[in-house]
């Protein structure tokens, strides 16, 4: 079946004149894209016209896709070019907007309903129910991250809201590896203190 083939095949297909494996390739990553470019921009009118042009881009350069690489990584540093290309224009990132209350969409929870950011960042132990039932918690969050430059918070966002590893982030923001993993500690170290300071 059309879905169970890999982003590769689904390529190959592709190229080979199939259209549809073309819109399969497109469905699977539109939210996920979308979600991204989100985080950038902070606004839903800019959004779907920069996930458009992400789109749009990849359809241009599908045939120069080098399958040694992962697809996923390479579409989504297509995303992370568009929108800084919007960027430029506009000259801010509103981060604090992916987590404003009521953007379920956009929250950062898991399937469970936790907030995976704030999860990994809590110590091991615990933290008080009252703390966890805290009504402003997202606000505090989105608080701490504010605080961190863009690229410490990128790379928090797509390793747990993402659940992109090292090697994805790296290649995804074409950043070496060893930098990705040191922007990561550094950022959690920031961001526990920030939380702390803020509970």
């Amino acid at each position: 079946m059309t879905q169970n083939r890999s982003d590769k095949q689904l390529i190959a297909d592709y190229l080979a004149g199939d259209e549809p494996s073309l819109e399969v390739l497109i469905q699977q990553y539109l939210k996920p894209i979308y979600s991204f470019v989100y985080r950038y921009v902070g606004n839903m009118d800019n959004t779907e016209d920069i996930t458009q042009e992400v789109f749009a881009r990849m359809w241009k350069n599908i045939k120069k896709f080098d399958p040694k690489r992962k697809f996923k990584t390479w579409l989504f540093s297509i995303a992370k070019n568009a929108a800084i290309d919007f960027l430029r224009k506009k000259k801010t990132i509103p981060f604090s907007e992916f987590f404003a209350q009521g953007r379920s969409a956009f929250d950062g929870k898991n399937e469970e309903g936790e907030n995976m950011i704030y999860e990994t960042l809590s110590d091991p132990a615990p933290l008080p129910d009252e703390l966890l039932e805290r009504a402003d918690i997202a606000q505090m969050l989105a608080s701490a991250m504010d605080k961190l430059s863009p690229k410490y918070r990128m790379v928090i966002f797509l390793r747990y809201n993402d659940h992109f590893t090292f090697h994805e982030i790296a290649e995804s923001l074409e950043e070496p590896l060893n930098t990705v993993k040191s922007r990561h500690r550094r950022a959690l170290v920031k961001l526990r203190q920030i939380i702390t300071k803020s509970a």
